[in-house]
């Protein structure tokens, strides 16, 4: 063992296994054990999480500030939101990297063999690893929902409410800045001031000509109280479509925040619902079909009443049947997403009933090459079976529970090679 605590603990071990050798179960050898696995699991189970977690949240900023052009400041503000995306990937591996590793070195150093020797079934050490897992799955599902709902939000708020310095960092350095709906290029900038700016930006909803504005110069200026950006430009010119028009002096043009942002509106996927808001949103998103529904009925009875076959035929609902079969989809995942979150939280208990049994079947003792022997089965059964029942369940082929059908098939194995192992 590596340090004096650690080697005290073994010794305590193999004592109450000799203690117990002749007699029946007592209570003080299983606090013993019990703490003696706890304690290690804990130890490998904190050290892992807390640097795949840094490593994964370091890649996350990273990301965000190539994409964002984020400075320093933004980044910083970043990283509570970013923060539990980490650790929601971070749990479930280092979860099976501790239980790979201690119970991998428990086998091969004969702690195992010791135990059964006393007459204690291995049992005795893997329920708390077990118990221990349970744990960390309710916190995983706490994980998921808190990292898609209140993380991803208050990203984009980040971006949103910066977007002023992040045009200004990216005009400096690459002399444009495009988002789908606005478009930025300068000759140069000088302090605050874009030098020859040329701008192009949609018309909103409307469905008119996109309008282009060019002047000699122009600043900008963020409005988050009104969730603005505003534009000064002074001596230019504005296109838009067969209309061009001059100005001399200063025009001002207001834009949405949004538009400018790459991080675009707050999303209205499913995946970014809170947990405590899908009930809601399933009975709004029931009731919107059902209107849906009743406007085709409604076109095709009116169709028949006043004599008219042509709309009565489907093609003349054409484009409200296509928005029934979307926000019919939209239903499926609404539905389909608290499932997959539960199932997701719990593969940390799948992974610990299928590691725990193999590492000590393996009796390696090499932390690393126990865990990839341990996740291989896990790669190679769990994520396809459950991706392949995220992706039925989203369009509605089968039950939402589908989802769980990797917990399951990991589940059962890990039971058979449990029982293997008690019965060896």
């Amino acid at each position: 063992m590596p340090n004096d605590h650690c080697n005290a603990a073994h010794f305590r071990l193999k004592s109450a296994c000799r203690r117990r050798q002749g007699r029946g179960y007592t209570p003080a050898a299983m606090r013993i054990i019990s703490r003696y696995v706890l304690w290690e699991l804990l130890q490998v189970f904190l050290v892992a999480l807390t640097a795949l977690t840094l490593f994964m949240l370091v890649v996350g900023l990273v990301r965000e500030a190539q994409q964002q052009g984020l400075g320093l400041i933004q980044i910083l503000m970043l990283v509570p939101y970013v923060l539990p995306e980490a650790m929601r990937f971070a749990v479930p591996g280092t979860m099976l990297f501790a239980v790979a590793s201690v119970f991998g070195r428990m086998s091969a150093s004969n702690e195992v063999i010791a135990l059964k020797a006393a007459g204690v079934s291995p049992m005795a050490i893997v329920w708390p690893a077990a118990m221990l897992a349970l744990v960390v799955s309710f916190v995983s599902v706490w994980l998921n929902d808190v990292a898609v709902s209140w993380g991803r939000d208050g990203v984009r708020r980040v971006v949103v409410n910066s977007v002023e310095q992040i045009i200004y960092g990216r005009l400096r350095q690459q002399r444009s800045y495009s988002t789908p709906q606005i478009s930025i290029n300068v000759k140069a900038v000088d302090g605050r001031r874009l030098i020859r700016p040329t701008l192009s930006f949609q018309s909103g909803g409307s469905g008119g000509p996109p309008a282009t504005v060019s002047a000699a110069e122009a600043e900008l200026r963020a409005n988050p109280t009104n969730g603005n950006l505003v534009v000064i430009f002074r001596d230019g010119t504005l296109h838009m479509g067969d209309y061009t028009a001059s100005f001399p002096d200063s025009i001002v043009r207001e834009v949405p925040l949004d538009a400018v942002s790459r991080k675009g509106t707050a999303s209205t996927s499913p995946s970014e619902i809170a947990m405590a808001q899908f009930t809601t949103a399933r009975v709004e998103q029931t009731k919107k079909i059902d209107r849906i529904e009743q406007l085709v009925a409604g076109k095709t009875a009116m169709g028949m009443l006043t004599g008219r076959a042509e709309t009565t035929v489907p093609q003349f609902t054409g484009n409200e049947r296509e928005l029934l079969k979307n926000e019919r989809n939209r239903l499926h995942r609404i539905v389909m997403e608290p499932w997959r979150r539960w199932a997701n939280g719990f593969s940390c208990l799948c992974f610990v009933l299928v590691g725990a049994p193999m590492a000590i079947r393996m009796r390696n003792a090499d932390f690393l090459t126990s865990f990839f022997l341990c996740f291989l089965p896990i790669l190679i059964v769990y994520y396809p079976v459950f991706m392949l029942g995220v992706d039925q369940a989203k369009r509605g082929s089968v039950p939402p529970m589908a989802v769980w059908m990797g917990n399951v098939l990991i589940t059962l194995w890990g039971w058979w090679l449990l029982r293997r192992v008690v019965r060896q």
